[in-house]
């Protein structure tokens, strides 16, 4: 299997920190927030990665020419971006028409990769998308699921001011090639996951509860959390997922 990791963000929540860094690479715990997801998707036996690179592309050319893993990462640049979704569709054929990987490079996370493939294969009849789903403690911030009893997301609120639980999107995915051809039914090339993606698969997207931790490090203090936390030796950067359907009731 193969994985595209999200990478090619302004950061502009973090600034000035991100004028001269790209947001993936900002350190935690004395390593870029990217090796971290490297490390944890070859271990998992990802076969290749590919990086999509946009402001400061030469610093993450630079860094992945350095990197242990750099023979198996593939770098894309987009000197204008295209969304979450645009870049999946524009990288169409980096996935072989085979079920690949998605994550958004901006969360820190001890998720067990090789245990959400596996989750993916036992999905409900149906299901396209295997969604990583976590407790949160920032609602409002995140995408909200309602799951049903097998863990299919039968509601999803993304941002709400009044968020109806806890359970979030984790912004890791397993999708099935269907996802491109919707991708690619828009008939545009800027496309965005949480809002025209994700709603128009409800009913079709296995939630897999994630019991370890699981942090977007997109704002500053969501980046000083994850930096004491880290200090703290509160992520073990262990596998947590438990493979168990992310229910409605445990969003309570």
């Amino acid at each position: 299997m193969r994985a595209l990791v999200l990478a090619a963000g302004l950061g502009t929540r973090l600034h000035p920190l991100t004028i001269t860094t790209p947001k993936c690479l900002v350190s935690i715990g004395g390593r870029p927030l990217l090796d971290y997801w490297l490390d944890r998707l070859f271990a998992a036996g990802i076969e290749r990665i590919l990086v999509n690179t946009g402001y400061l592309a030469e610093i993450m050319r630079a860094h992945v020419a350095a990197s242990p893993w750099e023979k198996k990462i593939d770098l894309v640049h987009e000197p204008e971006l295209l969304g979450t979704g645009g870049t999946v569709l524009a990288n169409r054929g980096y996935f072989r028409g085979e079920p690949f990987l998605v994550i958004h490079g901006d969360n820190l996370s001890d998720c067990d990769i090789a245990g959400l493939i596996a989750a993916h294969h036992h999905r409900p009849a149906g299901c396209a998308i295997t969604m990583l789903a976590f407790l949160t403690d920032q609602p409002e911030l995140c995408g909200i699921l309602e799951c049903d009893e097998a863990g299919v997301v039968r509601a999803f609120h993304e941002k709400s001011a009044v968020p109806p639980g806890n359970l979030a999107n984790g912004a890791v995915y397993v999708f099935e090639p269907e996802v491109v051809d919707f991708l690619n039914s828009i008939g545009r090339p800027v496309i965005d996951l949480s809002t025209e993606v994700i709603p128009f698969f409800v009913g079709r997207i296995f939630a897999v509860m994630h019991s370890g931790y699981h942090r977007d490090i997109g704002n500053p203090a969501s980046l000083a959390a994850a930096r004491a936390d880290m200090e703290e030796g509160r992520v073990r950067l262990s596998s947590q997922l438990k493979n168990r359907p992310a229910a409605l009731a445990s969003a309570r």
